[in-house]
């Protein structure tokens, strides 16, 4: 059922389905030539793509836009010893299409913290991955990784 390490490979629809349950996930990029982990709500597209919306002036826009970005979602039990964890890579555009802007007002994300002038963020889901880790019950005192 699973293989020796605990972990099942989830294929690209159970991710996007999964991605689809959780409300914030983390953005990957590169500042000042280091890696850098924001935490941000998003929405899926019907294209698979992850959707952020952040303030027009943000430093997260200036740092992403047409770049290539990891995005990452989980879910864990620690109880259960149990949880999943999903990647998108892909590039990053602002959007700018003045329709698909006026679009995702209707159907995008919304901002927890609103900005005077905000834009929609689009990641390409390019590649997909993800992995599964049912919990063992016996094994206590065993650390817990996703």
């Amino acid at each position: 059922m699973y293989p020796h390490d605990g972990f099942r490979e989830l294929d690209r629809p159970e991710c996007l389905r999964r991605l689809a349950l959780v409300p914030v996930g983390r953005i990957v990029h590169t500042r000042q030539a280091l890696p850098a982990v924001l935490p941000v709500n998003f929405s899926l597209d019907i294209d698979g793509a992850v959707l952020l919306r952040t303030a027009a002036s943000s430093e997260l826009v200036r740092a992403i836009d047409d770049s290539v970005v990891a995005f990452e979602a989980d879910q864990v039990d620690p109880a259960a010893r149990s949880g999943w964890s999903v990647v998108v890579t892909g590039a990053a555009t602002v959007v700018t299409d003045p329709d698909e802007h006026a679009r995702l007002v209707r159907t995008g994300p919304r901002s927890w913290v609103s900005a005077p002038r905000e834009v929609f963020v689009r990641i390409a889901a390019e590649l997909v991955t993800g992995r599964e880790l049912v919990g063992d019950e016996t094994a206590e005192g065993v650390p817990f990784t996703v």
